[in-house]
This record gives C-alpha cells, sequence and structure tokens, in this order.
C-alpha cells in the first residue's frame, strides 16, 4: 500500500497543467495525437522535447530525416534499377558464351580439342544419375534453342562414347 501511495505521489508531482490559447488548438494537439497513434501527454513531451534539443544545438529536424529517407528510397529505386540491368546483360553474356562453346560440336567438320561443359560434367559426376530434361534446366538452356540442346547431347553422346557416362532410360547416368 505504500508503493500505491508514492506512486500517486510521484504522478501528482510529474504532472503539468498546460492552458493552451484556444478549444481549437487543444483539439487540434489531441486530433493530431491520435492520429500519431500516442496519447496527448506522450504527444506533448515528444514535441517539448524535440523543441528544446534544437535549441541545445543538437537537434536534427524531423524534416531532416524525411528528407534523407526520401533519398535513401531514390537511391535504393536507382540500385534495383541498376541491378535488373546488370542481370539482363548477365544473362545475354551467358547465353553467347554458351553458344560460343557450344560451337565446336555443331561444326561437323571441327578439328582440334573441344572443351567440354564443366557444368555438364560436375553435374553428372554430382547426381549420378540425371535425367534429360533436367540437364537442360540445371543448365540454363532454353528448351526452345535448339543449336544448343544439339551441342549438348553431342557432348554426351562423346563422353558415351569415352565411357564416362551411359544412357539409360529417361536419361545419363555418370560411369567415370
Amino acid at each position: 500500500m505504500v508503493k500505491e501511495n508514492s506512486k500517486t505521489e510521484t504522478i501528482k508531482k510529474r504532472a503539468i497543467y498546460v492552458y493552451l490559447s484556444s478549444l481549437d488548438m487543444a483539439q487540434r494537439w489531441k486530433s493530431l495525437a491520435e492520429k500519431g497513434g500516442t496519447s496527448i501527454s506522450k504527444f506533448v513531451i515528444d514535441h517539448v522535447e524535440n523543441s528544446l534539443g534544437q535549441e541545445e544545438g543538437d537537434y536534427k529536424p524531423r524534416i531532416e530525416f524525411i528528407k534523407r529517407v526520401k533519398e535513401l528510397e531514390d537511391e535504393v529505386l536507382g540500385l534495383r534499377k541498376e541491378k535488373r540491368m546488370l542481370e539482363i546483360v548477365v544473362d545475354r553474356l551467358e547465353s553467347e558464351l554458351r553458344h560460343y562453346r557450344a560451337q565446336p560440336f555443331l561444326e561437323e567438320s571441327f578439328q582440334g580439342v573441344r572443351r567440354y561443359e564443366k557444368d555438364l560434367v560436375e553435374l553428372l559426376q554430382r547426381k549420378g544419375m540425371v535425367r534429360s530434361d533436367e540437364i537442360l534446366g540445371k543448365l540454363g538452356i532454353d528448351p526452345s534453342d535448339s543449336a544448343l540442346i544439339k551441342a549438348v547431347n553431342r557432348q554426351l553422346e562423346n563422353l558415351e562414347g569415352y565411357g564416362l557416362v551411359k544412357v539409360v532410360p529417361g536419361g545419363w547416368k555418370w560411369s567415370g
């Protein structure tokens, strides 16, 4: 019971009564507090403390924070656009690289060393058995790109000729 009395006493000692110049001003403050989701006491405390901080020199007005947030949002938007653009460029370059690497497997009269798609060999080694349709997906090959599909099939046939893979129902199995 002593605690309750002391708590009540401190509340009374901390209370300040403010008489505003008009009922309209009082209603406006209450409305702003409600709109901000806070009590009128908290609303007044926040605004008074902000004002005092301004006088002490370590205060940054809310408008500066809003401005900074807007700048950061604009920067994020710009970076997202740049990221999308770079992703498109990377996709195009990867596609060109796949076509370049596939070229030796598409030319019937090619002479020289053919470089096998490292990702294809690693995929077969790692998974053991891979479905034919899964190979295209894992290598990022568009199913409508007949030249790349032909190049992959030739690589698989050559690997089969070397005894590294064998055809199994629905796919290929690593045996190297």
